[in-house]
């Protein structure tokens, strides 16, 4: 289609925003449905998800966020896209997926996480000047709140919840957060102002906003960063979606393996890394997206793209 004759990134995006908003509405419907028919405890479901005082709520409320995330963050953005577009899902993979990808992902991703410490640690420790006193009380509690939502969620009674947990957290949210925020969003974002840098952070900004915490809000928005530009840099969408995955993954399988024993490293802990360690992987992870930026960069010109 001639670029032309498209509609403007605006109306592009006002649709995609209020298709994902209808998604939103309708996924929590849905969700809430669902949830309450797995819901196995006493009483009612509706009244147990307010006070989180059942454990049992656990697992409806994890297939919940499932729903959630699929129609919010993918099927009804991508319809609206489609619709409006009228391009296919095809477009966001401009390039083969190079299996070497893999491993450098995985050490990208696992190294930034090192580094990327230290400023969940800055971040956690913000305190705001007394006029914007009410604004820290207010996201402090709805930080309590979610630490203790996610706290519920990821106490695994079994291997089966571990499972659902890790399709949910981390496939389900690495493949629908990425073609929303990097795929459709970046985009737009790209084709509006013709300046990746500024598409890449705009859209980590927003991926970092729909989280809803401020206190993790800068290096949540550092990671959404880099998953940008790996998605720029090797023009196929599947790699930002597998270091999501990885990401989130990581931190499943480690919260599991800490309540099993396997290993003390507490994962949900905001403290950062020893400094030493921390610049060692900054090193590394800078050396990891220079080598994976560098191939594709030949890749290229070698493949003629």
């Amino acid at each position: 289609m001639n670029e032309l004759s498209e509609k403007p990134v605006w109306v592009t995006l006002m649709g995609v925003f209020f298709s994902g908003a209808i998604g939103l509405v309708f996924s929590s419907a849905l969700g809430m449905l669902i949830g309450s028919m797995l819901y196995q405890g006493e009483g009612n479901f509706f009244e147990a998800i307010q006070n989180l005082g059942d454990t049992d709520i656990a697992m409806p409320m994890m297939v919940m966020q499932g729903v959630v995330s699929v129609f919010t963050f993918f099927v009804f953005p991508f319809l609206a896209w489609n619709l409006i577009r009228r391009k296919r899902i095809s477009f966001f993979i401009d390039r083969k997926f190079y299996w070497i990808s893999v491993p450098l992902v995985v050490g990208i991703v696992l190294s930034f996480s090192v580094v990327d410490s230290a400023i969940i640690q800055w971040n956690q420790q913000i305190h705001f000047p007394e006029f914007l006193k009410s604004f820290e009380t207010w996201a402090r509690t709805k930080e309590d709140e979610l630490a203790l939502l996610t706290k519920l969620l990821v106490n695994f009674k079994s291997v089966g919840e571990f499972m659902i947990a890790f399709a949910v957290i981390a496939v389900l949210a690495g493949v629908c957060e990425e073609m929303l925020f990097r795929g459709i969003i970046q985009t737009e974002l790209f084709r509006g102002t013709n300046n990746i840098h500024v598409a890449i952070w705009a859209s980590a900004f927003l991926f970092s906003a729909i989280h809803f915490q401020f206190f993790g809000f800068v290096p949540r928005m550092l990671l959404g960063g880099l998953f940008g530009y790996l998605y720029y840099w090797s023009g196929n969408i599947l790699v930002p979606m597998f270091a999501h995955i990885v990401n989130n993954g990581f931190s499943v399988i480690m919260v599991y393996l800490n309540q099993r024993g396997v290993v003390d490293v507490d994962i949900e802990s905001a403290d950062a890394a020893p400094w030493p360690a921390i610049l060692i992987f900054a090193v590394l992870t800078a050396a990891l997206i220079y080598y994976f930026k560098n191939f594709f960069d030949k890749k290229i010109i070698t493949d003629g793209r």
